[in-house]
């Protein structure tokens, strides 16, 4: 049983909070029982109570009290590809680059490629919104010049409609920041997903990339 703030693994994991030391020591946390228990491999796991006095891993966590297992786990990075797969560019948020990680897990084959800009996949907050699918789908790394297949750019301001829109795969929808949204050299088409009139002008960009994923995977598969 840990007993002492100073040790080796709790120093880890207080660590593992900073991006600088994630990318230094290629090693992430995942907090909570459900998390843990979806992961791969880990370097190793602390229970509260059975490991670890409840107090120190609380201490040592981004959710505080209430944390009963914290595992440290190997980064892990795909390649891009797949029929349909998701491009962000400068999405800052983990909380966002989390969720459609978990969207795109659950409706299309390809990964969530990262480009400039975005918040760090293996952040507590984006490895607790994705819910686990980053273990069963980790994300990859690109320029957007690198990707392969139809680029649909979603604007919600411009471009026909998405449901409009003739695909074949691959297809890569690529989403941005809510304020800067896309670069123009970006390339593509651009498609906006139609809206109520009277409701919000736009939807936040986990939001956006979920209703387009279902959209196009499902049209994707009837064409199949």
């Amino acid at each position: 049983m840990i007993r002492s703030r100073d040790n080796e693994q709790l120093k880890t994991i207080r660590k593992l909070q900073q991006k600088r030391w994630r990318d230094k020591l290629d090693l992430f946390v995942a907090e909570g029982e459900d998390l843990v228990e979806a992961g791969w491999e880990p370097e190793f796991v602390l229970v509260a109570g059975e490991d670890v006095e409840p107090g120190l891993l609380a201490a040592a966590s981004s959710l505080g009290s209430g944390t009963r297992a914290i595992g440290v786990y190997r980064r892990r990075w795909a390649r891009p590809g797949g029929r349909l797969s998701v491009y962000l560019h400068r999405v800052a948020d983990p909380g966002n680059v989390g969720a459609v990680i978990r969207s795109a897990h659950a409706l299309c084959d390809g990964p969530v490629v990262l480009g400039p800009g975005c918040a760090d996949p293996f952040s507590p907050k984006a490895v607790r919104a994705s819910m686990g699918s980053l273990f069963a789908r980790p994300p990859a790394r690109a320029r957007f010049d690198e990707l392969q297949g139809t680029l649909v750019a979603l604007d919600p301001h411009e471009g026909i409609s998405l449901p409009e829109l003739e695909l074949s795969a691959p297809v890569v929808l690529c989403l941005g920041g809510e304020r800067e949204g896309l670069p123009p050299e970006l390339g593509g088409v651009r498609a906006g997903i139609p809206l109520r009139h009277g409701g919000p002008e736009s939807l936040n960009v986990a939001m956006a990339a979920t209703v387009a994923l279902y959209d196009v995977a499902n049209r994707m598969a009837a064409d199949a």
